[in-house]
């Protein structure tokens, strides 16, 4: 050997005794295996390398003396480094096949691998640098101290870069993972618990660790406001608490200090981490992480965390969206929705036939709202809230559903309808006024209900609607009867919009006779509907069903044109100074168009407008007495008669009734079916007939079936009548018959 590489030991190079021992111990060891069949190459290599230091870290050897020795050690230890492998041993290739095993059987591809042989030829050094994956080659006699020093050094540096990479990739692929672990959790708690166990196996950590959560940024740098939100570990008991109620001071001086600076920071003891969303919520994780990382793994640890800040903003975002899905803001109380899926809860339970839905309804809550003003209004709504959940908030769930209706849902005997009423006995004291409310309940038993929330909502609705018909005030309670009778007018509206497409619907006249020369004055134009099997629907059945579903007002328009167009027609026959009474509902009358249909159908026509009659119902016109005294006036200017039907049946104000634009009252049959019989039943038709002829209108009487009758209407000077004792309703065949007979 040449002087230069003769193994030499300098006390320079090598620190002695303890200081040796303890920073051995400190530094972690570059593992190194050294295969071969020759006793000696084992001591002299390590007795050579025995002290040195590669890239600042000692060197730890594992020995085999042969392949297959090697191959059951590398099995047990995987994470060598180098490999100082002999080309021949037990056979002439044995090395060369134990580098086809590491690489392809036991998959050790950052392993380096030192190629040295002692027989050059049975491994030529091109051959096995192109064929193998190998570090260097080296023949035995090559490889002095500071030769073997440079390729261990050189092997090692490649073995710690590729290991690096590797293990970065690795790591960045279970950043990527877990973050798409943690978007897939909902709820904040839920969502750091994850972070907990994601941020201590990126630190190599037990998951012993907590997450706090600062909410009001005013109170930074205190105690104040910060909560343990999530918590693991030796820590899971303070999950939920006070970052003051945590015994150890030093984590939380860690945390405040990490609020302060919102800067990450690492010690040997443990890793505190900031997270910062822009939903104004500060977080800040603890882990315990026994030793100091590397600079790559703080890229990844800050890699993860701002993931992490990214998932908190969504998890946030998502709370704060499902608090307005599920909460109703003016009250705080939970709405519509979140009550459909309790009530979905409650009735998939063994004992959902002990609860009860009950809707609560603020009487006039719109009348006090307009006059008031909508800041008291909801002062009030919250007022109500406040004392339902004061007196039944511990027993029974409330949601506000709608603008002024509240729900309740507890058990049947804590939702008594007369319980809840007395609860308003009491005024609400809104801005010092005192305020009394009544209120409208529907109650339904969650045993009478066959479906889900929905169908429970339902039926509290129906049976609200029921008593709303009634007196306010009052409750009513769902039966299974009210859901029958709900699914027939459902059915009936369907066939009602198949009727109009086939055009089953149909127009019927019945005359109208001046009473005392019994000539023919007019026709009302009445509507009926014939099945498809010819059975005939009642009017009464169908015409609400139209107008609450807002047909009527095609239907109605068509009624107005074809009646039109019949007048027009049976002035061509002869009959020209018959007027045609038309119904029209308020429906009707409240649509923009109505005026202009009403027109349209009087010139398409032909048909004469002092010949046309329009009949209003005498309900609609008290009820809605401003905008029905406007719209007849507008009627009137085309030309249009005016009649008020079933006249005597509502309330009627006479100062209303004198503003009314009107040219005929129509006595309702009510009050002619006992004109004979009684002596009271005289007297409303009496007044009205007289009332008529004070105010300038005619008079006609509907209903009339007996002689008795009609003579009983002459002497009080009634004008007109119809009904069955001069002829039914028929269609227009018919009707020119009877009028050409009548005629003659």
């Amino acid at each position: 050997m040449a002087d230069d590489d003769e193994l030499q030991f300098t006390d320079d190079d090598v620190p002695d005794g303890a200081a040796l021992a303890l920073e051995r111990a400190q530094l972690a060891s570059w593992r190194v295996l050294i295969v071969d069949d020759d006793p000696d190459v084992h001591a002299a290599t390590e007795f050579a390398l025995r002290d040195v230091l590669v890239l600042d870290r000692p060197l730890q050897f594992f020995h085999a003396n042969s392949a297959a020795s090697a191959h059951a050690l590398l099995q047990q230890e995987p994470d060598i480094a180098v490999i100082v492998l002999d080309v021949v041993m037990e056979q002439d290739d044995a090395g060369l096949r134990l580098v086809r095993i590491i690489r392809d059987e036991l998959k050790l591809h950052e392993t380096r691998i030192i190629l040295r042989t002692g027989q050059p030829g049975y491994a030529p050094e091109m051959q096995a640098i192109r064929d193998y994956d190998i570090n260097d080659y080296k023949t035995k006699s090559e490889l002095t101290r500071t030769k073997l020093f440079t390729s261990l050094t050189s092997a090692i540096r490649s073995y710690d870069q590729i290991h690096s990479i590797n293990r970065n990739r690795r790591s960045l692929d279970s950043v990527v993972r877990w973050t798409s672990e943690l978007m897939a959790l909902s709820g904040i708690h839920e969502f750091a618990a994850g972070a907990i166990e994601r941020l201590a196996e990126l630190l190599g950590a037990r998951a012993d660790g907590l997450i706090c959560a600062q909410y009001a940024p005013s109170q930074y740098g205190s105690n104040d406001g910060i909560v343990v939100i999530a918590a693991a570990g030796r820590y899971a008991d303070y999950a939920n608490r006070s970052l003051a109620e945590v015994d150890d001071a030093a984590v939380r001086e860690a945390v405040l200090r990490c609020v302060d600076t919102e800067q990450n920071s690492y010690t040997p003891t443990g890793s505190v981490l900031f997270l910062l969303g822009r939903e104004r919520c500060r977080l800040v994780a603890f882990i315990d992480a026994g030793a100091p990382i590397d600079a790559d793994s703080r890229a990844l640890v800050d890699l993860l965390c701002a993931n992490i800040a990214v998932g908190l903003d969504n998890t946030l975002l998502f709370a704060r969206l499902h608090s307005h899905a599920y909460t109703d803001p003016l009250t705080s109380l939970p709405n519509r929705l979140s009550l459909i899926e309790q009530l979905d809860q409650r009735l998939g339970a063994q004992d959902s036939a002990r609860y009860t839905l009950a809707l609560i309804d603020i009487d006039h809550f719109a009348e006090a709202n307009d006059a008031l003003g909508h800041g008291f209004g909801d002062q009030l709504l919250r007022a109500v809230a406040q004392r339902l959940l004061a007196a039944l908030g511990s027993r029974c769930q409330f949601s506000r559903i709608s603008g002024d209706t509240f729900a309740a849902l507890g058990l049947v005997e804590d939702l008594m309808p007369a319980h809840l009423l007395a609860l308003f006995s009491d005024p609400f004291i809104i801005e010092g006024q005192e305020m009394m409310l009544t209120v409208t309940i529907g109650v339904a038993h969650l045993a009478d209900i066959d479906g889900n929330g929905i169908d429970a909502v339902k039926g509290a609705n129906i049976a609200l609607r029921r008593a709303k018909t009634g007196n306010r005030g009052e409750y009513s309670f769902y039966t299974r009867d009210m859901a029958v009778d709900i699914r027939e007018r459902v059915r009936l509206l369907q066939a009602l919009r198949h009727a109009i497409e086939r055009q089953r619907l149909f127009l019927v006249y019945q005359p109208q006779l001046e009473l005392g020369s019994g000539k023919v004055c007019g026709i009302e134009a009445l509507l009926r509907w014939r099945t498809e099997d010819g059975q005939l629907i009642p009017p009464d059945r169908f015409i609400p069903i139209a107008e609450h579903s807002g047909m009527i007002v095609k239907i109605g328009d068509w009624v107005m044109r074809m009646a039109c167009f019949q007048q027009a027609e049976l002035a061509r026959h002869g009959f020209g100074q018959l007027r045609v009474g038309i119904n029209v509902s308020v429906i009707q009358l409240r649509h923009p168009r109505f005026l202009s249909s009403l027109s349209m159908a009087l010139s398409d026509s032909g048909a004469d407008p002092g010949f046309v009659e329009l009949e209003v119902t005498e309900s609609v016109a008290m009820e809605e007495a401003d905008f029905i005294s406007r719209m007849l006036d507008q009627i009137k200017a085309l030309g249009v008669r005016i009649a008020l039907d079933d006249f005597g049946t509502g309330f009627s104000s006479l100062s209303y009734l004198q503003r009314l634009n009107i040219d005929r009252l129509k006595i309702d049959r009510a009050f002619i079916n006992d004109i004979c019989s009684q002596d009271r039943a005289r007297r409303i038709p009496e007044l009205v007939i007289q009332l008529g002829q004070k105010l300038g209108f005619s008079v006609i009487a509907e209903g009339v079936e007996l002689q008795e009758q009609v003579d009983a209407l002459k002497s009080m000077g009634c004008d007109e009548a119809q009904g069955y004792f001069y002829a039914r309703p028929m269609e227009v065949p018919m009707l020119i018959e009877w009028l050409s007979a009548r005629k003659a």
